[in-house]
């Protein structure tokens, strides 16, 4: 491992990752001083061995103890030790020759190779660092031999068996950490994911509100006062020349005149209130019953079946538009109705009789005079995955159909 790879169990100081430094987990600063602790603990049990066994080279034993203490103390204070491969490698061959030093003067010695196996391991590439495990494990077995007269296995399985702990538990914390790392980064990119996704979702419902209100305004608010006007223009041509009340009615005329032209400059919208009361068939012939002007009938085709709400919402809408612009517009003597059930979709066609127009130039965007119906109707069917379709031409009458394909469960 490169000194820029997370800090293994029991490691120094984590040098900076490549994208800046990271703070120090509680944990790792505590396996931090644990190795601390060993290292300096194991020197203090070799050195006062030595002295309470009055070793013909206690003196060599504590001043060698002292030296690698110090340059053991030097790597830890040095940030270039832990930031920089090379003065991690330089290091370690001084504390490997100070440990060596120590090796000769007492067998003892070799408990030091277990916290350099974390060093060793910690600052040197992957293959170095298995390396120098395998050859501090050698050279801790050469100098326990050295020293005693009696070679056992335990000499050799001693040191060889912590080298493969040591192997195993820096693998396995680095294996931990990189998953560690990568969890934390797809958290990160969940949490910045949903944001974008909440603003978005804002601004989607901003905008879908918007349409919805523009929709109601013209399905109902805008249609209302449309008929009002058309009544009340009924009720001036039935009054006689002079009479009171038509300066009454013009007034009256006037004002929905510019509450209709008020509505339509309202904008966008989605999803319409809930109908009311009973099935789509009987709203719809509701519908056609009170529709003032041409014959309006309504006719069912197929057996009909409940419809989740913005089905019946979004046909019933639809109907009223475009009944609306029979009324207004086409100049009907007639006009049919037709909800039609199939197996696996569901279709209303509005057919009338009247003068017809042009589809391509009714296609525009909405302006203050109108037009807001063919539009507002197309978005309703695409909302719902439908297909909205019109056929008219100048003095041909005009059909109007949406198919709606059913949802689950409808086909249930």
């Amino acid at each position: 491992m490169t000194a820029h790879l997370p800090p293994p169990a029991a490691a120094l100081p984590s040098p900076p990752a490549p994208g800046g430094a990271r703070t120090l987990t509680p944990v790792s600063r505590v396996l931090r001083l644990c190795l601390h602790a060993l290292f300096f603990g194991l020197l203090a049990l070799a050195a006062g061995r030595a002295v309470a066994d009055s070793a013909p080279r206690a003196g060599w034993v504590i001043a060698a103890c002292a030296v690698l203490a110090a340059v053991y103390l030097a790597g830890v204070r040095i940030p270039a030790v832990h930031t920089s491969a090379r003065a991690g490698a330089v290091w370690l061959a001084a504390l490997g020759a100070a440990w060596a030093a120590l090796l000769v003067v007492s067998p003892d010695g070799l408990w030091i190779a277990f916290p350099l196996y974390f060093l060793e391991l910690h600052l040197l590439r992957l293959r170095w660092g298995v390396t120098a495990v395998a050859v501090t494990a050698c050279a801790a077995i050469g100098g326990f031999v050295a020293h005693s007269s009696a070679v056992t296995p335990g000499a050799f399985l001693g040191p060889l068996l912590g080298g493969a702990v040591a192997v195993a538990t820096v693998l396995g914390y680095q294996a931990l950490y990189r998953e560690s790392e990568r969890r934390r980064e797809l958290i990160e990119e969940l949490i910045t994911t949903r944001a974008e996704l909440a603003a978005a979702e804002r601004s989607a419902g901003i905008l879908a509100e918007r349409e919805r209100l523009a929709r109601e305004i013209h399905d109902t608010l805008a249609q209302g006062l449309s008929s009002i006007q058309l009544l009340l223009r009924a009720a001036e041509r039935s009054l006689p020349e002079g009479s009171a009340a038509l300066a009454h009615i013009g007034r009256a005329r006037e004002a929905a005149q510019e509450n209709l032209a008020e509505a339509r400059r309202f904008v966008r919208a989605l999803t319409p209130p809930d109908l009311e009361h009973g099935s789509l068939p009987a709203a719809l012939e509701r519908l056609c019953s009170a529709a003032p002007g041409p014959r309006v009938r309504f006719s069912l085709s197929g057996t009909a079946r409940p419809l989740p709400t913005p089905y019946e919402v979004a046909l019933l809408r639809i109907a009223q538009s475009a009944l609306a612009n029979v009324v207004r517009h086409a100049g009907a003597g007639r006009a049919e109705i037709t909800l039609t059930f199939m197996d696996s979709s569901v279709t209303l066609d509005i057919v009338d009789d009247g003068k017809g127009f042009d589809p391509s130039s009714a296609a525009a965007a909405p302006s203050d005079g109108g037009g807001f119906g063919l539009p507002a109707m197309r978005s309703r069917a695409e909302t719902l995955s439908g297909l909205f379709t019109v056929e008219s031409a100048p003095g041909q009458g005009t059909a109007v159909a949406v198919t709606l394909p059913l949802p689950a469960e409808a086909l249930s």
